[in-house]
Formats: C-alpha cells, sequence, structure tokens
C-alpha cells in the first residue's frame, strides 16, 4: 500500500528551492554590487569635474601663480570628495585647463575604475579704465 502524500524517488523535488536560491541570490547580490559600483564612479566623476573647474577657476585669475590652479584642484578634491575618489591629481598646460584624475573605490572585486574630468576657463584681463 502506498501513502497517498509520498513521491517515488524519480518525482522527488526535495532541494527545489534551496537550490534556487543558490542561484539567484549571487546573481542579485553581484546586480546589487555592480548599481552601487556604478553609482561610486558617478560620484568620483562630478567630483573630479568640480576639482577641475575649481582649478581653473583658481588659476584664470589676473596675478595667480603657475601651480595655483592644480593646486586648488586637488586640495579641492581631497577634501571633498575624499572617500569616493582616491589619490586625486591636477595638471595644467599652457592655456588654463585644469585635468583631474582619480580612481573609484572599488566594490566589484577586481574591478579597477579611473575617472578624468576636465575644466577650462579663458584668463581674467582687465583693461585699465
Amino acid at each position: 500500500m502506498r501513502l497517498a502524500g509520498r513521491r517515488g524517488k524519480c518525482g522527488s523535488d526535495t532541494g527545489a528551492l534551496t537550490l534556487s536560491y543558490v542561484i539567484i541570490v549571487p546573481v542579485f547580490l553581484m546586480a546589487v554590487m555592480v548599481i552601487a559600483q556604478a553609482s561610486l564612479w558617478f560620484l568620483a566623476r562630478q567630483a573630479a569635474l568640480a576639482a577641475a573647474r575649481q582649478g581653473a577657476n583658481a588659476a584664470r585669475v589676473t596675478g595667480a601663480l603657475p601651480g595655483a590652479g592644480p593646486d586648488a584642484a586637488v586640495a579641492f578634491a581631497r577634501s571633498a570628495a575624499s572617500g569616493y575618489l582616491l589619490s586625486p591629481s591636477g595638471s595644467t598646460a599652457a592655456t588654463i585647463q585644469i585635468r583631474v584624475t582619480g580612481q573609484v573605490p572599488s566594490i566589484v572585486p577586481g574591478l579597477v575604475v579611473r575617472v578624468t574630468e576636465a575644466a577650462q576657463a579663458p584668463v581674467e584681463k582687465f583693461a585699465a579704465p
């Protein structure tokens, strides 16, 4: 006599829910980490652009020292974006163009993301009245 609630060995679905969790949970966690990494990239990019603009504004004033732009950009990046823009550096050329480069903190293992943003501005020239 066979019990009504039991299946044979071939029709058993014991462990199917656990198996589906083993497949779904890592995919879900990876998706959350990728979203968080993209958010950090966006924040670092915006911070690098703001630092570059700050450096361009500092370098374009009359009588500014040659290194004023990059110094102001790096100082701004270190103070305003210390948590999500690692190792900022600034550079300038003959024109007032400040480029800020940094590395985004990695949430996804093995992923290295670098950010580079630039800003340029004309030099202020005052005419005598």
